[in-house]
C-alpha cells in the first residue's frame, strides 16, 4: 500500500537525516491521518492517498507561483524540491494519446453526440483515468473531441 511506503520512506529519511524529505513526508502523513479521521477510517486506500498527495501538490504549485511573483526565489526553490518529492508517490501519468483513446472508447460506448453529453463523458473518462491524468487536460481533450 502507498501509505505504508510513505511511512517507510519517512522512517528512512529520518534515519538518513534528510531534513527536507522527512519534513515533507511528515506533513503528508499528518494530512493522511486527518483525512482518515474525517472519513472515520483506520487507513486510506491508495486512490484516497493519491487524492491527498495531489492536494498537497496543488498547494505547492500555488505557493511557487506566489513566491515567484513576490520575488522570493529561495522559497520558490524549496517548494519546487518539495513538489518533486511528492510527485514520486503518484502513479505514472497517461500520455495525451492514451487519454484520447479512452475518450474515443467512452464516446463510442455512450453514444455521445456533442457538448450536451460532456458531463456524461467526463464522468466515465474520469472513472477510468482516476489518478493517472490531470483533470484539466482530460477536460480540454473531451471538449475538443465533442466539439469536432
Amino acid at each position: 500500500m502507498l501509505e505504508e511506503k510513505i511511512l517507510n520512506d519517512y522512517k528512512g529519511a529520518m534515519k538518513a537525516r534528510e531534513t527536507l524529505k522527512s519534513s515533507v513526508l511528515s506533513f503528508l502523513r499528518a494530512d493522511l491521518m486527518n483525512t482518515a479521521v474525517a472519513k472515520k477510517k483506520n487507513a486510506l486506500d491508495d486512490s484516497e492517498v493519491v487524492t491527498v498527495i495531489k492536494k498537497q501538490i496543488k498547494q505547492r504549485q500555488d505557493s511557487i507561483e506566489q513566491f515567484t511573483k513576490g520575488d522570493r526565489l529561495e522559497m520558490a526553490d524549496k517548494e519546487k524540491k518539495e513538489l518533486e518529492i511528492l510527485k514520486t508517490y503518484l502513479p505514472p501519468e497517461l500520455s495525451a494519446d492514451e487519454i484520447k483513446k479512452v475518450i474515443d472508447d467512452v464516446v463510442a460506448a455512450t453514444g455521445a453526440l456533442g457538448m450536451k453529453d460532456m458531463g456524461k463523458v467526463m464522468k466515465e473518462v474520469n472513472a477510468q483515468v482516476a489518478g493517472k491524468a490531470d483533470g484539466k487536460l482530460v477536460s480540454d481533450l473531451v471538449r475538443a473531441r465533442l466539439s469536432a
